[in-house]
């Protein structure tokens, strides 16, 4: 099978289970109107079963995610399986789970951004991609609500609609509109959400905005794009991190550890940034003298 057509199978599933996540917002009134205005869904989508109200708990929070999952999951599964028989699931609730060092996974998040989905909010996406040998080589982000599709494969470049990718030319952090994630699971990551807090105190000084926007995976496509100047995030998140490393590298963006080595499945920190301004980041993620201070 050639890359072409793996994400030929890849794009048609993401955007088959996208679909499916719509219908669940239409129905459940969190939109109140389709913001895409296209025609009405399939009663096939519509007659699914009703997603239950998210709750004031955790239980009804876990409860109404994974009611909203379900279905999707369920077509990505057959999906997948069609394109590459045998290749197991490694999903997003395994982010701290170490990836085998040999072989194929499939790293499938259905619904990366499911706060925001639960809270009907647009900033979602169905996020896939293929790990071989620990490393991606394939990967595709799909933004129902937006209407777009971020595609990649390793030595194929990275594309969004089909539209080829250019990382941001900023050089100056003064200019710049940078994002980051909490990390996963800050309980099960001893000290990482100190180091989460302190490099965001080092970076608002430097920088023109900080903001999360939602998915992990998509704000690195973003910044592959050139839409955010830098993603960084500290602690261990391998499922959200790994599809769109692969597509921020091969739009030509730097992506390292906070060491500034390579970053690979397991790193302790990740940091994507256009390749001028990536090292000066760098210095303030990583604790050195800071930069001179933007005055506002």
């Amino acid at each position: 099978m050639t890359y072409d057509e793996l994400l030929t199978g890849m794009t048609a599933a993401a955007q088959e289970a996208g679909e499916l996540l719509r219908a669940d917002l239409l129905r459940s009134d969190l939109l109140g109107a389709d913001p895409l205005g296209a025609d009405p869904l399939g009663a096939d989508l519509l007659e699914a079963a009703p997603r239950p109200a998210s709750a004031g708990t955790f239980a009804g929070f876990a409860a109404a995610f994974e009611a909203a999952e379900a279905a999707p999951a369920a077509l990505l599964r057959r999906r997948l399986e069609r394109l590459r028989p045998g290749v197991g699931w490694a999903d997003e609730l395994d982010s701290l789970a170490v990836l085998p060092a040999e072989g194929e996974r499939w790293i499938v998040d259905v619904i990366d951004g499911a706060v925001q989905f639960l809270q009907g909010l647009p900033q979602f996406c169905v996020s896939l991609a293929l790990v071989r040998d620990g490393e991606p080589v394939a990967a595709v982000l799909h933004a129902p609500l937006l209407g777009e599709t971020y595609r990649a494969a390793r030595g194929y470049g990275a594309t969004r609609d089909g539209r080829p990718l250019v990382p941001s030319g900023k050089a100056e952090p003064a200019a710049a509109v940078v994002a980051t994630s909490q990390p996963p699971f800050p309980g099960r990551q001893p000290g990482v959400a100190e180091e989460a807090g302190r490099s965001l105190t080092a970076v608002l000084p430097h920088v023109a905005a900080v903001r999360n926007l939602g998915p992990t995976s998509w704000q690195i496509a973003d910044t592959a794009a050139g839409r955010l100047d830098a993603f960084w995030e500290f602690g261990r998140d391998d499922t959200n991190l790994l599809p769109g490393a692969l597509i921020a590298r091969e739009a030509g963006a730097v992506v390292t550890d906070m060491e500034g080595r390579p970053w690979t499945a397991g790193a302790d920190g990740f940091l994507a940034a256009g390749p001028a301004l990536h090292g000066r980041l760098l210095e303030v993620l990583a604790g050195a003298p800071p930069m001179t201070p933007v005055t506002r």
